[in-house]
């Protein structure tokens, strides 16, 4: 999700030392390469499609996996955020290694955050973001713009452990980043951060997505999408032109909305119509590039051309509609 600055720390902490505890106890056999094989990473899936620790899927009913569950005080520091979480994981990241610039430009990414508690951690590792450097320190609460284009550095032997929960939010949440601090930018708000002790209530159920895919994508949120891609686009030439293209489209699509909704027999009216503008604009599109360095056409293939309507069977299965939804570290 775009954000207003590269960093925000959460007005909340937790108890670094015995969530360092469960997730030793877990033991190495639930930690699984990272899915891009990035060297030196590796993940422990917590939430997950279906609840299974070997769905990688970005879309789907998402439950909490056996090891959170197995996981007391991970599963009351998910729920302290307040929000309603998607796929959620451990991160882990050897000494001597990182996780590579990028932008996460898919789908997925467009309205959610990535929270970050640091569990392990040493003060050397930096992580970047835009022109921002920032030491999560344990047991801390971050989100980060992940528009910009971002990566962690860890130059110590130890490995950084971070419990990573992805989110579209939720009002708690929400009121936490409004009491949050950007680091480089003062608040005349008091600083007031909130400690979640281990124990207390316990947790029965973290709410999770079960709704995160469109069938088809609504005119109102085809119109969002396209303006956080035009907002970024460097100026130049082709804009312009492509953004007419683009009010076409959009158009087009609306009147489809108002006639069909998302009904199955409106979804190849929808398909010829997307096919067309994807035809019609790749040409003056390519000319054009993103502040955060991306590609525009390339972004918008990955943000709105590959999810803009459900794929027809068998094609639709996993494997289209998950490259749509970007994934990184």
């Amino acid at each position: 999700m775009k954000l207003q600055v590269p960093f925000i720390q959460l007005p909340i902490s937790f108890d670094a030392a015995a969530l360092a505890e469960e997730v030793a106890a877990l033991g190495e056999t639930p930690w699984r390469p990272h899915p891009q094989g990035f060297p030196g990473n590796s993940m422990l899936p917590l939430v997950a499609a279906d609840g299974d620790p070997a769905n990688e899927a970005f879309a789907g009913p998402m439950r909490p996996t056996p090891a959170l569950q197995a996981c007391g005080h991970l599963k009351q520091v998910i729920a302290s955020l307040g929000a309603t979480v998607g796929r959620s994981r451990l991160m882990r990241l050897a000494g001597n290694a990182e996780v590579t610039r990028h932008v996460d430009q898919g789908y997925y990414w467009a309205e959610r955050v990535r929270v970050h508690v640091p569990i392990v951690t040493q003060p050397t590792v930096r992580f970047e973001c835009g022109d921002a450097v920032v030491n999560m320190a344990a047991g801390e609460c971050w989100i980060f713009d992940t528009w910009r284009q971002h990566r962690v550095l860890n130059d110590a032997t130890a490995s950084r452990i971070h419990l990573v929960v992805d989110t579209v939010g939720g009002e708690g949440f929400w009121e936490l980043v409004a009491r949050g601090r950007a680091p480089g930018h003062p608040s005349s708000a008091p600083w007031q951060p909130r400690h979640v002790a281990v124990g207390g209530d316990e947790v029965d159920e973290i709410a999770c997505e079960q709704l995160n895919v469109p069938r088809v994508m609504s005119p109102w949120e085809l119109n969002a999408l396209f303006g956080i891609l035009f907002a970024d686009a460097a100026p130049g030439p082709a804009v312009a032109q492509v953004q007419q293209i683009t009010l076409r489209f959009i158009r087009a699509w609306r009147a489809l909305w108002a006639r069909f909704g998302d009904a199955d027999p409106s979804l190849d009216a929808y398909r010829a119509r997307l096919q067309q503008y994807l035809e019609e604009v790749r040409m003056p599109a390519q000319a054009i590039r993103m502040n955060n360095h991306l590609d525009w056409y390339g972004a918008m293939t990955m943000m709105i051309g590959r999810v803009a309507v459900a794929a027809p069977e068998p094609v639709q299965a996993d494997a289209v509609r998950q490259r749509a939804m970007g994934d990184n570290a």
